[in-house]
């Protein structure tokens, strides 16, 4: 027997839910605790065990979103063990520690304290001798949260650079790809500096297919990037004149090879380093799939590595919606169709938003005075973009209120400006910092 149609306001209510259910599934702390354990003096992390007497120190250094839940909890598991730590995590991203000293930095941009942070943390790695132990806690937004500036360029310089590249629609991999070349702390350059103490890194995938060199622009992993891509880059997106002189001179030295790569596989430092990823954006899609099932509807998971433009992207998750009302394909209603990944903004306008917010504007439209459709799009993080909102609802009454506020999402959507136009309506997204970070979720509930 089918269930009761549900109308717009519970159907809000169940993907908020799903949405939340998923989150717990990659909180940063309960991560860390289902690959660590502490037995007697013995550390286990995965499959690895690590006897502690046999360490004279124990370092905790890292950086990210979701740093200081993860620092927290290696606390509890190994208390006055640690010797010391430092740790940098984006503004308001907090926790109460004892021995891991906490720096709160800008992002998306980064700033001076981030460039302090980085600096301590990288002299901190280069104090390691070879009977000491480091354990790393990386996460989404440690490459804003470690700039620290190549010899001869500066914070400013990466500013900018990471201003314009952010603008032109690059992607995740090619915008790190550039901060790995700029970076004295990325690209493996951190597992140099900590060589040849043991190095391990607890790692909190926010990227596309969990490559390890491009999470926080991999500090602790060998790099497959090279000068050369890097200028490729700046070609491919007409840029280079947009770019500061000081870091294009830069990137072309390397190039030229008067300035040395990135290391790369086979290099020594990596001979002591392990790297193990504890949570991914796939399993905040299984936890919401599982409670979308408990809810009562079909699931479709479409992927957890969605890339391209947002708008895009966007139009066919609408059109997907309109199949299932008129066919029942791909699975019939009620349906929760799930994806996840992170898609590009383009921007056109000077309007204020990030890739959830217009990705639940551009599908206003597809969805409109159809049957019961609700789409929620939502950064893991709970900050889409420069604002406050994780991101944002729409629904097939979505255009009729709109227009009853005289409110033209076609204005807004041309604007980049997709901000403004959901709070006016009341419908961003508001969970406040979540202290993790595992790309986007999108749910898409259909009956």
């Amino acid at each position: 027997m089918n269930p009761e149609p549900k109308n717009i306001a519970a159907m809000r209510n169940d993907a908020s839910k799903i949405f939340y259910k998923a989150l717990q599934a990659v909180e940063p702390g309960a991560a860390v605790k289902r690959y660590c354990r502490l037995d007697g003096e013995h550390l286990f992390i995965g499959d690895w065990a690590y006897d502690l007497a046999r360490y004279k120190n124990l370092f905790v250094i890292g950086a990210g979103k979701a740093a200081a839940p993860m620092a927290a909890t290696m606390e509890d598991i190994l208390g006055k063990r640690i010797t010391s730590g430092i740790i940098t995590v984006k503004y308001d991203h907090v926790a109460d520690l004892g021995q891991i000293e906490l720096i709160e930095a800008g992002h998306p941009l980064p700033d001076i304290n981030g460039q302090h942070g980085a600096d301590a943390i990288l002299n901190l790695a280069r104090s390691a001798g070879k009977n000491d132990l480091v354990l790393c806690l990386i996460s989404g937004g440690g490459s804003a949260l470690l700039p620290l500036p190549f010899h001869g360029l500066t914070l400013k310089d990466k500013q900018d650079t990471i201003k314009v590249l952010l603008s032109c629609s690059a992607t995740i991999h090619e915008i790190n790809t550039i901060r790995k070349h700029t970076s004295l702390v990325k690209g493996g350059r951190l597992a140099r500096a900590a060589y040849p103490a043991t190095l391990v890194s607890l790692i909190l995938s926010d990227v596309v297919g969990d490559d390890l060199d491009v999470i926080a622009s991999g500090p602790t992993v060998p790099d497959s990037s090279t000068f050369s891509r890097c200028m490729e880059i700046f070609h491919k997106y007409d840029i280079i004149k947009k770019i500061p002189e000081t870091v294009v001179k830069h990137i072309e030295s390397g190039v030229s090879g008067k300035i040395p790569e990135t290391p790369k596989i086979g290099d020594p430092a990596f001979d002591r380093t392990r790297n193990l990823i504890i949570g991914s954006n796939i399993e905040t899609i299984m936890a919401a799939k599982q409670q979308a099932e408990s809810l009562g509807y079909q699931v479709l998971v479409l992927s957890s590595m969605i890339e391209g433009e947002t708008r895009h992207v966007a139009h066919v998750h609408g059109a997907i919606a309109r199949e299932i009302l008129k066919t029942g394909n791909p699975i019939p209603p009620p349906a929760c169709i799930l994806s996840g990944g992170e898609t590009t903004v383009t921007l056109t306008g000077k309007g204020l938003g990030g890739r959830n917010q217009e990705f639940a504007l551009a599908a206003v439209i597809d969805i409109a005075e159809k049957e019961n459709i609700v789409i929620l799009s939502g950064g893991t993080d709970g900050t889409d973009g420069p604002t406050d909102a994780a991101g944002a609802f729409s629904d097939t009454c979505t255009l009729k209120r709109a227009g009853e506020m005289e409110l033209d999402p076609y204005h807004f959507l041309v604007n980049n400006d997709s901000y403004h136009f959901f709070q006016k309506l009341g419908d961003l997204f508001m969970t406040g910092p979540t202290n993790t970070n595992v790309m986007d979720l999108r749910i898409m509930l259909v009956v």
